[in-house]
């Protein structure tokens, strides 16, 4: 299967998978309960392991090691994010009825994002050679950083953006269901919904910083990044409700996420003198983000109030 081909399939079946879910498997709104989310999260994962047979199957055994290091670093990296949508949904009293279905239209958002920001990427490191070494340093930064900085202030409703457009769009005092705007008086208003989304979709773009340089620090090849990023986020909104009740016991998931960005950065910069096989970074990675897991299933962390990270809802009024 030549290379164009094999974009134009994926593509495809990505425009059908999130149909499919929009349009058929979640029209009517709901609380996603424990059991859907985690039926559909095996369904996501097992769709990733059998993507990444297939490319093992076509492409041989080194792009199907990439694969599976770059969806295993990109799906850590998304759960310990899951926090920030849970307090951003808390934050502006998102109804759990329609979260998912904001959480899928995030998703679509973000795929175009990532797709974009993944061609810029490719044609960066294809063009400026040394522009990996600029990555890595930024991994070994950003991996500290994260150590560091244990508490993050999270006040969604002071995003510009936000600021930007209540201030510029005529929005309802209440939320309407699942939707992004209503007609009343013969005008057109935004809902708060919009705005949240708005701000789902800047915050996904800010932490796509971290894990696209990281996996190109995995493979250079544009469709092992892309693929691995969307699955990764396919499967992210049903993960995100199988385990929003857990996550802030998972007290040492951001330790084990800086030592794999440390560890993806070190690597890059060290490329002309110590060469990491990909077999031997999936070992490291999955070692790393298994200890986490286990030291936070020991020792867990007392689960806090939402309320005490997040902030009350700003809503913006009618015009």
């Amino acid at each position: 299967m030549g290379t164009l081909s094999r974009w134009m399939f994926f593509n495809i079946f990505v425009l059908i998978a999130v149909a499919l879910d929009l349009g058929a498997f979640h029209r009517r709104p709901h609380r996603i309960g424990v059991r859907e989310a985690a039926i559909w999260s095996a369904a996501w994962i097992g769709l990733s392991i059998l993507f990444g047979v297939g490319v093992f199957w076509f492409l041989g055994r080194q792009p199907a090691l990439e694969f599976f290091t770059g969806y295993l670093i990109e799906k850590a990296l998304s759960i310990d994010n899951l926090f920030l949508f849970l307090v951003i949904f808390h934050a502006f009293s998102v109804d759990e009825r329609v979260q998912h279905r904001l959480l899928a239209w995030g998703v679509l958002g973000a795929l175009v994002m990532r797709g974009i920001m993944i061609a810029m990427g490719a044609a960066l490191v294809a063009r400026f050679g040394w522009i990996m070494y600029v990555f890595g340093a930024f991994l070994v930064y950003a991996g500290i950083h994260m150590l560091l900085i244990r508490t993050r202030e999270i006040h969604p409703e002071q995003n510009k953006i936000f600021k930007f457009a209540s201030r510029h769009l005529r929005v309802t005092r209440q939320y309407h269901g699942e939707r992004f705007f209503v007609r009343s008086n013969k005008q057109l208003f935004a809902t708060p919904l919009f705005l949240v989304l708005l701000v789902v979709e800047i915050t996904d773009i800010t932490l796509a910083v971290d894990s696209i340089p990281a996996i190109f620090g995995i493979t250079h090849d544009a469709f092992i990044v892309y693929t691995s990023n969307v699955f990764a986020i396919l499967g992210l909104r049903a993960i995100y409700f199988l385990l929003a009740g857990a996550l802030r016991r998972l007290r040492y998931l951001t330790a084990g996420l800086s030592g794999v960005l440390v560890f993806i950065g070190a690597k890059m910069i060290a490329v002309p003198w110590v060469h990491v096989p990909v077999h031997i970074s999936l070992g490291v990675v999955a070692g790393i983000l298994l200890v986490a897991l286990i030291v936070s299933l020991l020792f867990p962390a007392q689960a806090a109030s939402a309320q005490q990270t997040g902030t009350k809802i700003m809503q913006g009024s009618d015009r």
